[in-house]
């Protein structure tokens, strides 16, 4: 089905003189989501005219389809009351993240005029660091005892379900709150009344703690296609969930942070982004860069008198550096893939090198062989040099392919090996930087090569 823009709809709702009893119908029918894309093309006045008329579980749930920063000045453009009433109807791992984009001395007075449960979520949530999954957890979740009768169990649920809509996982615990496993709230629905709780529990689901690093986890939580996973303490105590929606999110951010860095940025990029920050992230790694090129320049002009002896080879360097450059982002995009499995032995990971390197190997023998007869050809047909001249110059562009194909190989692939080693990320082993290196690993074999067979061995000098 086609995806339809209701934007003008809604704008025309806000914007008529509709009673707010029909406003509020009319905008009813429509989703969150599609309300919060609405939020920044209004004025000041027509948003607050809107969170006068709807309700604060509507509002909350708007405001939660709305990126932090924005968010906060819309809460900020209301009565502090309000904002702390959304506030505590929202999912909490959703209100700390607005909360850090609000000034400190408001901050406060928010999280003071929330409800006491709320608070205390904050507390815990806010307990862990930003790169920890606890950060990241909701307490919407339905927890029970693992020794009521499904009866007492259906009872609880339904108790529980006024606060927490989040019902489609019921956590079991041990009278101390201790994680006992998970059921699955259709299983409850049509169980017989008599029969054994115990029967229905997974107890075998699996749970994350909330000081492992997102970074850690994070292959772990998408291998489970589960909508909620328990989050523990240290003690084993269930403490919240991360839900499939954070899940979706952890993953984007961490595939955002690497494409980011795959391109030489030290953070995301997004339209709105100031000239200032933008230049602040794209700037570091350019300066490194910028090193880099210098070094490549200079091993360049130590092979001055080659390219003074024999200026032809100049016209082919593009040739080496590309394909080096190609292939050690490929190497380097296997590598960081690979490299999510936390469980690789030193062995899997020579293999991994190897594998690279031959692959290098390969792909160089397959291209030299192609440039060698085309570029030997070119050479005799448009330069007016002799077959014998321009088959040698061929032939040591190929075997430069070669060579420069498998060391790239090993480089985009060694490079992140050895980031991973040192506990830094390995997208930090960027595009560019692993362009640049392999630049200067062709030019050192291209005009290596030149220098030893075409100028010493075959002494073809002009």
């Amino acid at each position: 089905m086609e995806n339809k823009d209701y934007t003008s709809e809604i704008l025309g709702i806000i914007r008529s003189n509709a009673s707010p009893g029909v406003m509020r119908n009319q905008l009813e029918d429509y989703h969150e989501n599609d309300l919060a894309e609405v939020f920044p093309d209004l004025t000041i006045v027509e948003r607050r005219k809107i969170c006068r008329i709807l309700d604060t579980e509507m509002l909350s749930d708007i405001f939660e389809h709305i990126d932090e920063k924005p968010a906060a000045e819309y809460l900020d453009e209301m009565d502090v009351r309000k904002a702390a009433k959304i506030l505590s109807s929202m999912e909490t791992d959703a209100v700390i993240d607005v909360l850090k984009m609000i000034p400190k001395e408001k901050r406060a007075l928010l999280i003071e005029l929330t409800d006491a449960d709320t608070r205390e979520d904050i507390a815990v949530i806010a307990s862990f660091d930003d790169e920890e999954i606890g950060s990241r957890m909701t307490t919407n979740f339905i927890m029970i005892r693992e020794n009521l009768t499904v009866k007492q169990a259906m009872s609880s649920l339904v108790e529980q379900a006024a606060k927490n809509d989040n019902i489609s996982t019921i956590f079991m615990v041990t009278e101390d709150q201790t994680f006992y496993g998970a059921m699955d709230l259709k299983d409850l629905i049509i169980a017989r009344q008599d029969s054994p709780l115990e029967d229905l529990v997974v107890t075998s689901y699996p749970y994350v703690y909330g000081h492992e690093l997102i970074d850690d986890c994070i292959e772990k939580l998408k291998d489970y296609s589960e909508d909620s996973i328990p989050v523990l303490n240290n003690n084993n105590k269930l403490l919240g969930v991360i839900t499939s929606q954070s899940i979706v999110s952890l993953v984007d951010d961490e595939m955002g942070e690497d494409y980011a860095m795959f391109a030489g940025l030290t953070a995301e990029e997004d339209l709105k982004e100031p000239l200032r920050e933008s230049i602040k992230k794209r700037l570091p790694w350019l300066l490194v860069l910028l090193g880099l090129g210098m070094l490549v320049s200079s091993v360049v002009g130590m092979f001055e008198t080659v390219v003074s002896q024999l200026t032809i080879i100049m016209a082919f360097q593009s040739l080496i550096l590309d394909m080096a450059g190609n292939v050690g982002t490929q190497s380097l995009a296997v590598t960081i893939r690979v490299l999510m499995d936390e469980s690789l032995t030193g062995k899997q990971k020579f293999q991994l090198v190897l594998k690279e390197m031959k692959i290098g190997f390969s792909n160089g023998m397959i291209l030299g062989t192609i440039s060698f007869a085309l570029v030997g050809l070119y050479i005799a047909l448009f330069k007016g040099k002799t077959f014998l001249f321009a088959y040698a110059v061929s032939g040591c562009i190929g075997l430069s392919l070669v060579l420069a194909m498998v060391v790239s190989g090993a480089v985009g692939t060694c490079i992140p090996l050895f980031f991973k080693k040192i506990h830094v990320d390995p997208a930090v082993a960027s595009g560019p930087l692993i362009t640049t290196i392999n630049d200067l690993v062709a030019v050192v074999s291209y005009y290596g090569l030149s220098w030893i067979l075409l100028i010493n061995i075959l002494h073809l000098a002009g």
